[in-house]
This record gives C-alpha cells, sequence and structure tokens, in this order.
C-alpha cells in the first residue's frame, strides 16, 4: 500500500507540473533564441557576493558557434515573476534554461512541461475512451449471450491481430500532410482506444457473465428488476476493480505509444512539443556526450510510467498487458 501511495503522489506532482506549465516554464516552448542553441543548463542561485538576494543566474553567451562553447557571465540576472505569470529573468536577452536549450535555442524545460501537457492528455483520453468502450461492449457480450456475444467476441479478436501500427499509418495518410494539432490530438487518442478496447472488455465480459448467474442477480430478477437496472447497478460494479486496473495498464503504454508515434513522425510534428518530437534531437549519438540534457524527454516517460506501474500495485502484474 506504501509503493501505491508514493506513486499516486508522484503521479498528482507530475500532473501538477504539467498543469502549471504556464507558469513555471520560464519560456514560451516555441521561442528561439539563436545565441543559445544548445546552451548548457543554468541552476538557479541565491547567494551573491556573501549576500542573500532573491532567485538569480549567471547567464552564459556563446564563445564558439561551431565548437559549441559557452562561458558564464559573472553579472547575476534576477528571476522574477513576469507581467505575464511566468517565472523568469527580468533581462529578455538573458534567457533562463533550467534545463539547457536544444538545436534552435529554444527552453528545454518549458518544452518538457508542455510535452508532459500533451502526452498526458492524448493518455488520459485514449484510456477513457478505451475503458468507456470495452465496459459497454464487454457487459454487453456478458449480459446477452448468444449471438450478441459471439458478435462481440469476434470483434474484439478482430481489432487485436490488427497491429496498431498500421492503423495509424493508413490513417495518417489519408490525412493532410500538415494536420492541426488538435486534429492529431484526438486523432490519436481515438486510434489507440479503438484498437485497445478488447482488453477491458475480455475481463467486463467474463465477470458480468459469471455475476449473472449468482443468487444477488436472481433476486433482483424475482423482486421485478429490469435487464438494464440489474446490469448497471448490480452486475458492473463487479467489474469495476478490472476497468481500473486496466486503466492503470493503458496509461503508461499510451505515452510510449504516443511518444513513439511521434519519434518516427507519425504523431505530433514540430513545433509541438510532444515528448516524441524531442527526442528526435537527442536520437543523435553526439547528444550523449555533447548535450546529454536533450534526454530529459526520455527522464520524463520513465518516472511518469514508473509512477502509473506503483499506483497500480501488484494486481497490475495479473492483468494482460496493452497492445503496442
Amino acid at each position: 500500500m506504501t509503493r501505491q501511495r508514493a506513486g499516486a503522489a508522484l503521479l498528482v506532482l507530475l500532473v501538477t507540473l504539467f498543469a502549471a506549465a504556464p507558469v513555471l516554464g520560464p519560456n514560451d516552448p516555441r521561442q528561439q533564441f539563436p545565441d543559445h542553441a544548445f546552451a548548457p543548463p543554468m541552476r538557479p542561485h541565491l547567494v551573491h557576493e556573501g549576500g542573500i538576494r532573491p532567485p538569480f543566474i549567471y547567464p552564459v553567451r556563446v564563445t564558439d558557434r561551431r565548437g559549441r562553447q559557452f562561458e558564464q557571465d559573472s553579472r547575476p540576472v534576477p528571476i522574477e515573476f513576469l507581467e505575464n505569470g511566468r517565472l523568469a529573468t527580468t533581462d529578455p536577452s538573458s534567457p533562463w534554461l533550467l534545463l539547457g536549450g536544444d538545436p534552435l535555442g529554444r527552453d528545454v524545460f518549458s518544452r518538457v512541461l508542455n510535452g508532459g501537457r500533451l502526452s498526458l492528455g492524448v493518455a488520459t483520453i485514449a484510456v477513457a475512451l478505451a475503458l468507456a468502450i470495452g465496459a459497454l461492449l464487454g457487459a454487453a457480450a456478458g449480459f446477452a449471450g448468444g449471438r450478441t456475444d459471439r458478435f462481440i467476441t469476434g470483434l474484439a479478436d478482430f481489432t487485436i491481430v490488427v497491429p496498431m501500427l498500421y492503423a495509424v499509418v493508413t490513417l495518417r495518410a489519408v490525412m493532410p500532410l500538415a494536420p492541426a494539432p488538435s486534429t492529431i490530438f484526438w486523432t490519436m487518442a481515438i486510434v489507440m482506444a479503438l484498437a485497445t478496447w478488447p482488453l477491458p472488455a475480455r475481463g467486463v465480459r467474463a465477470i458480468i457473465a459469471a455475476e449473472r448467474r449468482t443468487a444477488y442477480a436472481e433476486a433482483a430478477y424475482a423482486a421485478g428488476a429490469g435487464p438494464l437496472r440489474i446490469l448497471l447497478r448490480h452486475l458492473l460494479p463487479a467489474a469495476a476493480g478490472h476497468v481500473a486496473i486496466q486503466g492503470f495498464l493503458l496509461f503508461p503504454a499510451f505515452i510510449f505509444t504516443e511518444a513513439t508515434l511521434s519519434f518516427v513522425g507519425l504523431g505530433f510534428a514540430e513545433p509541438a512539443s510532444s515528448w516524441g518530437v524531442m527526442l528526435q534531437d537527442a536520437a543523435r549519438l553526439s547528444a550523449m556526450t555533447d548535450a546529454p540534457w536533450l534526454l530529459a524527454p526520455a527522464a520524463a516517460i520513465v518516472v511518469t510510467v514508473v509512477a502509473a506501474r506503483m499506483l497500480a500495485g501488484d494486481r497490475a502484474g495479473l492483468a494482460p498487458s496493452a497492445k503496442g
């Protein structure tokens, strides 16, 4: 239980950070600072010349563009809440890059926070849709039986054997070359939900089929309760635990899926600050040694997925994993 609470606390902290990205991000994630391409991280300071003052940074300036050489300035630049609500420096020419700059001089930290909003938003909506579709169809199959059961079960089997990647590639081929980010957002969420609804549906079907023959269900029939009332009030609550566990399993799987699709060019594209898009810059071999801060999106993905798995607890290992 302690492990689940730690996972819940970590996930709440991450969601809070991503939700507060417009305030915590020192810079607009799309803003470019040409003189700060591949700039190193700038940590905040509290003490200057023996005195305590508001947080500030020592800005860096480029000395060799081709060699990506920077040196730290000795003058402090204060960090304050500006009129637009952002916690940033008071000097626009000296941006605060907490996690350094990317190849275009954009703030990696601000882009990671905004990328979390995109990735978690897609994953959350996709999970909600997959659970809703799976629970409804699974309940219908388990409660009705007969032809309805065979049809829904066959549809689920067909959906599972179709790789999600093929569906995404086919759908992407018929979309415009440069669709709006909102279009990509909803398309990815819907496709992921339609590709994974059989996972919760199978368990719900089995639970409903077993529960409808129990004594309390028969007693509800005898008392005159209608089929819909029995299904919603008595049978579906028995499957709530299974649906919740499936949600915790699908959530990290969808985060990986979104990052992978964006990384290979089938999801979000520049200038969107998706984690998958950001990892395209980190894919270069030189990034490991010259600019390791470009791997910050990978660290964010790992921490978020670990938090979700911790929250799911040991019972998650008993459920089938999501299809990638």
